[in-house]
């Protein structure tokens, strides 16, 4: 099939401005109905999800990867679930700050407007299709989804599933495996907006070097804790396997722990035993890699200048944090350490939009412009100035 992604863009921007006129209840409809939809065609979408599966095995694909590719009903339903409760979220769209009257006579003021048409290319997970659509939607943008190959079929289903009952080109999936279609999608700047990359490290770089549309860079997570001289041990055992194994093919999962030497001895032999009773094996010479599996990589510092320079080394500049009872080190340590999350005393895997009572997320930016850590609704808008005055004339 030949993807016109000219045509595809220019109904996407299209599509966008007509979106970002609607209302909250417009849009909380629409977000209602899409939910709907997705129930109603749960069958044909779970049918589609067992294909991919059985291509996914017999391609030799990983358990963790064959996890996250999988749907089922009670996943599907979780999905639904959580774009009905996006039209709970506060809508930032036509929000007015900085309101100010200038010497001038001028009344100035920001108000927040969608960013018109995202492009997310993403991999594995089909959730992403539906989330990426919901949250879309409620800021009033339009999107164009490219997942990956081996969720097409799912990707397929959901989409024509989403389409049935929202307005025409809101949402639009490149729905071919050709991967010449992502370098085309990144060229696109007279249409898109905003690339928001959601895979692996070779994704984003990809994007980052041949984007002619900013990219929002993130997700890659090699996440560290140090665990300091002065730490309860005790407690942080627990915070190490809760980073660790709660969840570790997530981005926000523990890849390298630190630990201070003067504790080292007592404190690593505990560690290991929690940790190796749930799978986790360990290593000791690789520390850039994000494992997004049951490893962990240990390393023994001399001080918490050593664990610094490490995770500044080391860092995605995604999620670290400090296992500490010392105020000083713990303020050292936040002061030092230049990630979009920095913890002390807590699992890194806290590094969440829903935790950080975002209510949604539409990815984890590492990076320092328009948006980092955990992306909201929010950084789905930009915004506009906006003056007025009594027939003013500038002087």
């Amino acid at each position: 099939m030949t993807i016109d992604l000219i045509a595809l863009g220019a109904a996407a921007k299209t599509a966008s401005r007509l979106l970002a006129q609607k209302t909250t209840d417009e849009k909380n409809a629409l977000l209602l109905a899409l939910a709907a939809a997705v129930d109603t065609e749960a069958e044909v979408i779970l049918a589609a999800n067992a294909v991919d599966l059985e291509a996914a095995k017999a391609n030799g694909t990983t358990e963790a990867l064959l996890d996250r590719l999988t749907l089922s009903e009670a996943r599907l339903a979780a999905i639904t679930s959580d774009v009905r409760a996006v039209t709970t979220l506060p809508d930032p769209v036509g929000e007015i700050f900085n309101a100010k009257l200038l010497p001038s006579g001028l009344k100035l003021h920001q108000r927040r407007v969608p960013l018109g048409v995202l492009g997310v290319i993403y991999e594995a997970r089909p959730n992403v299709t539906v989330d990426i659509a919901s949250l879309a939607l409620k800021t009033g943008n339009a999107v164009i989804l490219r997942g990956g190959s081996e969720t097409l079929r799912t990707n397929t289903a959901l989409v024509t599933a989403m389409q049935k009952v929202l307005p025409k080109d809101a949402v639009q999936l490149i729905a071919s495996p050709d991967r010449g279609l992502v370098s085309e999608l990144l060229q696109l700047h007279q249409y898109v907006d905003m690339i928001i990359p959601r895979g692996g490290a070779g994704l984003h770089d990809f994007c980052r070097r041949n984007s002619t549309i900013p990219v929002i860079i993130g997700g890659i997570g090699v996440c560290h804790l140090f665990v300091d001289a002065s730490a309860d041990q005790e407690k942080a055992i627990l915070v190490i396997v809760n980073a660790k194994c709660r969840r570790p093919s997530v981005c926000n999962s523990l890849d390298t722990l630190l630990v201070h030497e003067t504790i080292a001895e007592a404190f690593l032999p505990q560690v290991k035993a929690a940790l190796a009773e749930r799978g986790v094996c360990f290593v000791d010479d690789e520390f850039d890699t994000e494992w997004m599996s049951l490893t962990l990589g240990i390393k023994v510092v001399k001080s918490l200048d050593e664990a610094i320079a490490h995770i500044q080394a080391h860092s995605s500049q995604h999620t670290d944090g400090i296992l500490t009872q010392s105020d000083t080190n713990a303020a050292r340590f936040i002061a030092e350490i230049d990630s979009a999350a920095v913890f002390v005393n807590c699992s890194t895997g806290f590094n969440d939009g829903g935790q950080f009572g975002l209510g949604a997320e539409v990815a984890i930016s590492t990076q320092k412009l328009h948006a980092r850590g955990p992306m909201g609704l929010e950084a789905l808008t930009t915004y506009k100035w906006v003056g007025s005055g009594d027939y003013l004339v500038r002087e």
